[in-house]
């Protein structure tokens, strides 16, 4: 056996003028990761470059995917790089996967400089889906658009790439393995650790789980249903909910990862979850839950499929604050949403009188605030919701939370919101998405709409449909300060504020893999009129906002691909 150091090489590429990544990272379709040479290098080599070589020598780096088809291939690529730049650890999960709010619990946990994570979350997997690459910091968050404009400015002026290409990992066998490299003093450690254990004991500190046992298998327990998806939530749900909690194991569905997550779209709504919805109808299940595919998004249902939308969920958590023993002890320093995501959470913070911040979106803005002491609970309307215990969303910690709530308040979901609706009004909201838009002529549609509401004759206009007649109050292109380092984010979304409070708002997507996604956001603020279909309430504002952007003549689109 050849015991001598590994060799180093350095190995000349070519740029690419497209590794700028999203909100979310690099994302594009497997065929571009497999067809085009260095592709995936020259992205993992941008990422080490864009760190100090001083901050990486001997530094500890994690890294984990949602376990989607072409995931241990990169991470194959990634170990034998991250030697060659001078990392000194990599905690791996174990077979390489663990859940984006794992990872973010482990940078956390174990000091590390960032972590590399490999999924392109809610959008299918496969031979023929997406494949991602996401950096986060040491906080444990999204890399801040400083940290990503470096990555990209580095992607495109790319020579040369650094790799170790004889070095093997085993992803199969839990605990250390050591490589002695050429030119290092110190050998190379890779560690493959149980993906769930650090995530599992940071939830059993944050919520009482002799209270969410007795909830879901003592003398009266409650039924659930819960879908992972196919995705990555599948260990974890079946860990903590089955193993420690005491659900049956019939309780959980789709739970074994898979690279195509088994032909589904792991997108946790109304459409891509449609067995879940049908299942809960017949209201055997008293609560209900899915996943997307990393495992950091969450859409919660009641008894009947009663749909919880993520602006309602994150409200009715902040309302119920206390239900979770963590925030007992840490007390809550603010609230904090999306800007497309309804208003439902500011009715909340302005009667406890809580700080609420509104920010683009991008779980890193909820990073910052939280890393400054500002922040305890946020989240978006793409069902995104979380606490301060780590710097990623977190969609098993939204169920647990909201079992939490179901414990204490022994209602059911739908009385809970119903309560809500009584206490605070209801805001109605919608979203419809247009999936797979020609780039162009999303972008022209959007320049021009901008043209439009920017100019001054556009506010105090007004737009009428059937008996409604609504003014134009503001328009503009949101920006945004932020308190904690005065960074602005500008071109974050459009919106029309009208004088009853209603919005609609549009914004092209960073999140697919394929085309642009034009979103229109609705939101509509009712004190009276709260059991009213949700559909049938926002249809004159959604009328309006196709007629003032005209979006099926600029698209060809005539119907959205997604309605939530």
């Amino acid at each position: 056996m050849d015991n001598s150091p590994l060799q180093v090489v350095t190995v000349p590429t070519a740029p690419y003028p497209d590794q700028r990544p999203g909100t979310s990272g690099l994302r594009k379709r497997v065929y571009i990761f497999q067809s085009r040479r260095n592709y995936l290098h020259n992205f993992i080599q941008s990422i080490f470059s864009s760190i100090d070589l001083r901050d990486r020598q001997g530094s500890t780096v994690v890294v984990g995917g949602d376990g989607r088809y072409f995931n241990r291939t990169a991470i194959e690529v990634i170990v034998q790089m991250a030697a060659a730049n001078g990392v000194g650890r990599l905690i791996i999960g174990h077979h390489g996967i663990m859940s984006t709010p794992a990872i973010s619990c482990v940078i956390r946990k174990y000091k590390a400089i960032g972590g590399i994570i490999l999924t392109a979350s809610h959008n299918p997997g496969g031979p023929d889906g997406d494949f991602g690459i996401k950096f986060n910091t040491a906080n444990g968050g999204p890399a801040k658009e400083a940290v990503t404009n470096k990555i990209f400015q580095i992607s495109r002026t790319i020579e040369e790439f650094a790799i170790c290409p004889g070095l093997r990992v085993d992803l199969t066998t839990l605990g250390k393995q050591t490589f002695d490299l050429e030119n290092k003093f110190k050998p190379f450690t890779v560690e493959i650790v149980d993906s769930v254990e650090s995530y599992a004991n940071l939830m059993r500190n944050i919520f009482d789980f002799a209270a969410l046992k007795e909830l879901l298998s003592g003398k009266n327990n409650m039924k659930i249903r819960v879908d992972a998806m196919h995705g990555v939530t599948g260990p974890y749900v079946k860990r903590i909910l089955c193993e420690e909690l005491g659900c049956p194991a019939n309780s959980v569905i789709n739970c074994v990862p898979l690279e195509d997550f088994g032909g589904l779209h792991p997108d946790p709504n109304l459409t891509y979850a449609a067995d879940l919805v049908e299942s809960m109808r017949d209201g055997q299940y008293e609560f209900g839950a899915a996943f997307d595919g990393d495992g950091d998004r969450n859409m919660i249902l009641g008894k009947h499929s009663f749909f919880v939308t993520p602006s309602d969920s994150v409200a009715v958590i902040a309302d119920n604050i206390f239900c979770i023993p963590y925030f007992q002890q840490t007390g809550v320093r603010g609230f904090a949403r999306s800007m497309p995501t309804s208003a439902a959470l500011d009715r909340v913070a302005k009667a406890t009188k809580i700080e609420l911040y509104e920010t683009p979106t991008g779980w890193k803005f909820f990073g910052n605030l939280m890393d400054a002491g500002r922040l305890s609970l946020c989240g978006e309307e793409s069902f995104g919701t979380g606490g301060d215990h780590i710097r990623e969303k977190d969609g098993l910690w939204a169920v647990l939370a909201w079992l939490s709530i179901l414990a204490i308040r022994k209602q059911s979901v739908e009385d809970i919101l119903k309560d809500h609706w009584q206490k605070y009004g209801r805001n109605y909201f919608t979203r419809y998405d247009y999936e797979s838009v020609d780039i162009d002529a999303a972008c022209e549609m959007m320049e021009d709409l901008e043209i439009m509401i920017a100019d001054k004759s556009f506010v105090k206009q007004r737009f009428a449909v059937e008996d409604k007649i609504f003014q134009v109050e503001k328009a503009d292109n949101f920006e945004y300060t932020d308190p904690v380092d005065s960074t602005i984010s500008r071109n974050q979304g459009l919106r029309i504020i009208f004088s009853d409070g209603s919005r609609i708002i549009y914004r092209l997507s960073g999140t697919g893999g394929d085309g642009a996604t034009v979103r229109i956001y609705i939101d509509s603020y009712e004190k009276e009129q709260i059991f009213q279909d949700t559909q049938v309430m926002l249809a004159p504002l959604a009328t309006i906002a196709l007629k003032i952007s005209q979006l099926h003549h600029r698209t060809g689109r005539m119907g959205p691909s997604v309605i939530t």
